[in-house]
């Protein structure tokens, strides 16, 4: 009788489920097996163990930020057009958003430098922008970041509903306050 083999995208496909669901609190290889009906040793199979597991499946939900979420034009403007996404991602998958960005063991600096890596090369692509400073450049990121995971928590929380264009509004206002003080702001220090 031919043994069930179990591949890496199954494995990933069952790790993110769990997370979507219960966060990394529940990223276990146990909570994994369980919800494919099998023991853990394909997971272990597969993955030289449950760090190597974690790298894989965010590297994974990174690509299916970069290519799926991150890119929607909204407006033209492409930070705004980063913060409305990564909001909106927020508000449409909470519970995977609070994984990724908010929990303790979730993929915190990880996910902090690929979005930090996507921001850069959006903005030195961007006739508005390409001719900025490397600390305006970081400037504008930490501002910006600040803005949107405000909202993007307090959305996903339910606590505030606002409109697009008040989004927008708020993202712009912070564009232009980092983009008219000198290099030595506050931000610059975060």
């Amino acid at each position: 009788m031919r043994r069930k083999v179990y591949t890496k995208d199954q494995i990933l496909k069952a790790a993110y489920e769990v997370v979507e669901n219960e966060g990394f609190s529940g990223f276990t290889a146990r909570n994994i097996a369980k919800k494919m009906g099998i023991s853990t040793q394909p997971i272990y199979l597969e993955f030289k163990n449950m760090s190597d597991l974690k790298n894989a499946l965010l590297d994974e939900i990174c690509n299916h930020l970069y290519y799926d979420i991150f890119p929607e034009v909204r407006t033209g403007d492409t930070i705004i057009d980063l913060g409305l996404s990564y909001v909106y991602f927020a508000k449409e998958q909470s519970n995977l958003y609070n994984a990724l960005y908010v929990q303790e063991y979730g993929g915190g600096k990880k996910m902090h430098d690929f979005s930090y890596n996507y921001f850069h090369q959006l903005i030195v692509k961007h006739p508005k922008y390409s001719k900025l400073s490397e600390n305006k450049i970081n400037a504008l990121h930490v501002g910006t970041w600040i803005v949107v995971t405000g909202i993007a928590t307090l959305m996903s929380s339910g606590i505030i509903e606002p409109t697009q264009d008040e989004i927008v509004h708020l993202i712009d206002r912070t564009i232009n306050t980092v983009l008219q003080e000198d290099d030595t702001s506050v931000l610059d220090s975060l």
